[in-house]
C-alpha cells in the first residue's frame, strides 16, 4: 500500500507490491549490475546534516519518539536474509535520512490473497486508474522484481522488492523530480517497510491491517525548494493518497467477490499490464470469488454440489 504512492509524494507534490500469501520469502541477489560505485554513492558521508531546512519538523521530530520508533522498526527487518548489496543500500539511506515518516495504519476488508498481489504488482491498481481516466502514472514492469515509474508531472523513479513475504515487504526506490517548481532535477532515495497482519472473522471475511514507514534521502540542495514550496502539506497529502488508496483495495476486493465477470473483463482491457501479469490478476479474481462463495450461505452447499473447490490460502 503502495510503494510507488509514496515514492510519487516523497519526490513530488503529485498525488500519486514475490509469491502466494503464504508464500516462501524473496530477496533480491546479490547483484544487480550495479558496480561498486552505486554502493559508495549509497552511503555519501559528504552529505548535509539530516535536519536539513528544517524538513525533518515537517514529517514529525525526534522529540515525539519519533527516532526511537524507526530504530526499533530497522533492527525487526530480517537482516540476516538480505544480501550484502541489498544492505549496503538500505543503509545508505536509512542511518541519516532527510525525512522519516510513518502514514496513517489502515485496516481494511481484503481477501489475503489478492492484497498480497496487488502490494507486489502496483501497476495492477495503476491499470485500473488508468481506464477510469484518473491517472497519469505509467508503470512499466523491468523485472521479477523491478518496477519504473513516471507521474506525468515530472516525477520518475525505478523501484525494487528486496525483500517479501506474508508480513513484510521492503522496497527500494531511486527517483528525480525534474518538473516546473524546479530549476535543477531533484534526486532521491527512498526505503519504504512494508508491515501487514491478517485477521480472519467467523464470517470468513479477511481483515488486513497495513503500516508503511517511509524513509526518504535527497541527494542535493534541491530539497530546499520542496520545502519551501510544498512545507507541511506533503505529509498530509500523503496521509489521505494512502488513505484512499487503501479503501480502493477494498473495493477491488469486494468486486472480485461480487462480480467476478466484470472484473474479468476490465482486466483483459487493462493497460500497462503484461500478459504474464495479467494472468495472475485473472487466477487471483477467479480464486477470490470461489472463496467468497464457498464461505456463502446459502450458495455455498450450491457451490459444494457442483464439485467448485475453492483454493486455499
Amino acid at each position: 500500500m503502495l510503494t510507488l504512492l509514496a515514492v510519487c509524494w516523497a519526490i513530488s507534490d503529485s498525488p500519486c507490491a514475490a509469491e502466494g500469501p503464504a508464500g516462501k520469502s524473496r530477496y533480491r541477489s546479490a547483484t544487480h549490475g550495479h558496480s561498486s560505485g552505486d554502493d559508495r554513492s549509497d552511503a555519501n558521508d559528504g552529505e548535509p546534516n539530516s535536519n536539513l531546512f528544517g524538513l525533518r519538523s515537517l514529517f514529525g521530530g525526534n522529540d515525539d519518539g519519533t527516532s526511537s520508533r524507526r530504530d526499533e522498526l530497522l533492527d525487526a527487518l530480517p537482516m540476516d536474509r538480505l544480501t550484502a548489496h541489498a544492505k549496503v543500500k538500505l543503509a545508505g539511506v536509512t542511518e541519516k535520512p532527510t525525512l522519516y515518516r510513518r502514514l496513517p495504519t489502515q485496516a481494511i476488508r481484503c481477501d489475503e490473497e489478492l492484497f498480497l498481489f496487488l502490494t507486489r504488482k502496483p501497476e495492477a491498481i495503476i491499470g485500473i486508474w488508468d481506464l477510469m481516466g484518473i491517472t497519469n502514472v505509467q508503470a512499466t514492469r523491468t523485472g521479477p522484481y523491478q518496477l519504473d515509474a513516471i507521474d506525468g508531472s515530472g516525477t520518475t523513479c525505478q523501484i525494487d522488492l528486496l525483500y517479501g513475504d506474508r508480513n513484510l515487504h521492503v522496497f527500494m526506490a531511486d527517483g528525480m523530480y525534474d518538473g516546473k517548481f524546479v530549476q535543477k532535477p531533484i534526486l532521491g532515495k527512498g526505503v519504504f517497510v512494508f508491515k501487514s497482519t491478517y485477521a480472519v472473522a467467523s464470517d470468513g471475511s479477511t481483515t488486513v491491517t497495513g503500516t508503511l514507514d517511509c524513509y526518504i534521502k535527497f541527494e542535493s540542495l534541491g530539497a530546499d525548494i520542496i520545502a519551501r514550496s510544498l512545507g507541511g502539506l506533503i505529509g498530509k497529502s500523503a496521509d489521505h493518497n494512502f488513505v484512499e488508496t487503501a479503501k480502493f483495495i477494498s473495493q477491488i476486493s469486494q468486486a472480485c467477490e461480487q462480480n467476478p465477470e466484470g472484473m474479468l473483463e476490465m482486466v483483459d482491457r487493462m493497460p500497462q499490464i503484461d500478459a504474464q501479469t495479467k494472468a495472475e490478476f485473472a487466477r487471483t479474481i477467479i480464486n477470490v470469488s470461489q472463496r467468497y462463495l464457498a464461505k456463502t450461505l446459502p450458495t455455498a452447499k450450491l457451490v459444494q454440489d457442483r464439485g467448485i473447490q475453492a483454493t486455499q490460502r
